[in-house]
């Protein structure tokens, strides 16, 4: 059994120190000496039997505090207590905060610089990547066609299931909840109206866009990233490829190409997820309904769609791939750069589409 560091008070008003001074027993005992209210007349190190750089520090600030001598201390306990006795120093371990008033506007400009070198770089990114298109286009051979292939199977062919899925859940929320609105007015027949012209006009290529971006977005930072902290895109640049042609512009024209066909896609499974639920809860007939979607659904509200999704495609893949090439450190970069490319595709694609909103208005597609 460890044997625990003791201590006990003489009558001349001396503390003697008993037992291995170290790391492993001193705890208790430097408690018990913290919490002693009487004078101290020396430290007497006699009967100690081991110590460590702990158990000398612990000795020593009960001297220090006190003001009294070290007695009785063996040659390695001498040398000890000389080293944390020349190590002490008087600092502040708190960092200096300024006040409120400072820090603040401090903050905010800090955000401010950040984001407009942010701006600056996706700008310049974007240069770089017109550059690269107009290389391939003058020189065609460039492209790596079985990347562009593999890139538009990742985004495009295994996105089907899960965009589906949620396109059809969608439909079935929308006529729902539409159904129950329009009941109070003794018009749940203009459901039909509802589902069909919010899927193939925003919903459909709206949660497609958000899907992309979380789930291919993601993947374009991250892979990326991760070739920059193997050092495979400087092993690129060493042997004169362009990681923008072989990496990025593969990813770009997949996403652009994509999205119209999955918005697309997913506005014809949102139709139908309203049809299923009308056919079971409202009582217009399945066939009847997609029918009616013909009547109603003008045909320049499929062309909203599908005029957006190539942008949504485009500013989801320049996010995730300007991420990917922005990260330096090491894998806690990849990981926050991959969560901010999600982030800032998802915003850039709300705003744009708020922007066709208002554009489509004015030129009468309302």
């Amino acid at each position: 059994m460890r044997q625990p560091a003791e201590f006990s008070t003489r009558d001349d008003g001396a503390i003697a120190l008993a037992g291995p001074l170290t790391v492993a027993t001193v705890g208790p005992l430097d408690r018990q000496l913290r919490a002693l209210d009487q004078p101290v007349v020396a430290v007497d190190l006699s009967a100690v039997t081991a110590i460590d750089t702990v158990g000398a520090w612990t000795a020593w600030r009960l001297a220090r505090d006190a003001q009294a001598p070290i007695t009785g201390a063996s040659a390695e306990a001498r040398r000890l207590i000389e080293a944390v006795s020349r190590a002490e120093a008087e600092v502040d371990v708190h960092a200096p905060r300024a006040e409120m008033a400072e820090r603040v506007p401090a903050a905010v400009g800090d955000l401010v610089v950040s984001g407009w070198q942010g701006t600056l770089g996706v700008i310049g990114f974007l240069g770089q990547l017109i550059l690269a298109l107009g290389h391939i286009l003058r020189n065609p051979r460039m492209l790596r066609g079985k990347a562009l292939v593999r890139q538009l199977e990742l985004v495009g062919v295994s996105a089907l299931g899960i965009i589906g899925l949620m396109s059809f859940l969608v439909g079935i929320v929308i006529a729902q909840q539409g159904a129950v609105q329009l009941q109070q007015f003794g018009a749940e027949v203009y459901t039909v109206n509802l589902t069909g012209r919010l899927a193939m006009r925003e919903l459909g290529v709206l949660m497609t866009a958000i899907m992309v971006a979380g789930r291919s977005g993601s993947a374009f930072a991250a892979q990326i990233g991760t070739m920059k902290l193997t050092e495979e895109v400087d092993a690129m640049r060493t042997i004169g490829v362009s990681p923008l042609i072989v990496l990025v512009v593969p990813r770009v024209l997949a996403a652009v190409l994509m999205m119209p066909l999955l918005g697309f896609y997913a506005a014809i499974l949102a139709i139908i997820g309203g049809a299923a639920i009308s056919d079971l809860a409202l009582g217009i007939p399945f066939l009847t309904f997609l029918l009616r979607i013909q009547e109603v659904v003008p045909i320049r509200d499929l062309w909203v769609g599908l005029v957006k999704a190539p942008f949504f495609g485009a500013i989801i893949a320049l996010a995730g791939c300007y991420q990917g090439i922005q990260v330096k450190a090491n894998a806690e970069e990849v990981g926050m750069r991959t969560t901010l490319a999600v982030v800032q595709a998802i915003f850039m694609v709300i705003v744009l589409d708020a922007f066709f909103a208002v554009f489509f208005t004015k030129i009468g597609w309302g």
